[in-house]
């Protein structure tokens, strides 16, 4: 056997053993940045996993050599067909959850995704069925990002750190690295930054934050915090 078709063997073996967890982490992220039209390479998901760029190099090399993403010359990163199908599959399982937490469930805003991400791997294909037939009519997850399949895509394309000062602005969505730190979800939900919410901005600095001004009261956030919180204009 020449040493082409022990890799091609080694490859379909793998394959057929399927992503590790960490591999399906790996998976949603990069569909999350490819939906953004991000620019996706080694540090960029180093940067989103919080891990070291020899992790990232080793994991992405095993997912490629599965099949799942390929590679250019530059480094940069994109979906095999079978790899966008796998994640597709993945996301959508994770944000029907979140929405059947939230609207069957009644668990708190700020605690679905970490409970979503516990059940979607041992998630039955009975049990998604039915979930599904429950929360089916929802076209996005309860941080306003799209669920896939339901025909809707990605709506607010202006972030709320860089939105004109004067302008009315409608909260749409909430960036998905956002919805893995569940303090800043209760702080988001407790002082009502949730999609739908309007408001004015009043002011805004690089150093300082934004300020904000809703139907009640006035609210100053940090620019950090307002770049993960996309929308449009009223």
């Amino acid at each position: 056997m020449t040493e082409a078709q022990k890799h091609s063997t080694s490859r379909r073996r793998h394959a057929q053993d399927g992503p590790t967890e960490k591999m399906r982490e790996y998976l949603e992220v990069i569909y999350y940045l490819a939906a953004r039209n991000e620019r996706i390479i080694g540090a960029r998901l180093a940067e989103w996993m919080n891990v070291t760029p020899p992790t990232v190099t080793n994991i992405v090399q095993r997912m490629e050599e599965q099949g799942y993403i390929l590679r250019d010359g530059r480094g940069e990163i994109r979906f095999t067909d079978t790899g966008f199908a796998l994640a597709e599959a993945m996301v959508k399982r994770h944000r029907v959850l979140e929405r059947f937490l939230v609207d069957v469930m009644g668990i708190p805003w700020h605690k679905i995704h970490e409970e979503a991400v516990r059940l979607e791997h041992s998630l039955s294909p009975l049990m998604e069925e039915r979930i599904v037939a429950l929360v089916g009519h929802s076209a996005t997850c309860p941080h306003g990002n799209p669920i896939p399949g339901s025909g809707v895509g990605y709506v607010g394309t202006v972030r709320l750190d860089q939105a004109p000062v004067g302008s009315r602005f409608v909260l749409r969505r909430i960036v998905e690295e956002a919805e893995e730190d569940s303090d800043l979800m209760r702080y988001l939900q407790s002082h009502g930054l949730m999609p739908g919410a309007q408001f004015e901005v009043i002011d805004q600095s690089p150093s300082y934050g934004v300020e904000l001004r809703g139907a009640s009261k006035a609210l100053t956030i940090s620019a950090q915090i307002a770049a993960v919180l996309w929308g449009e204009r009223a």
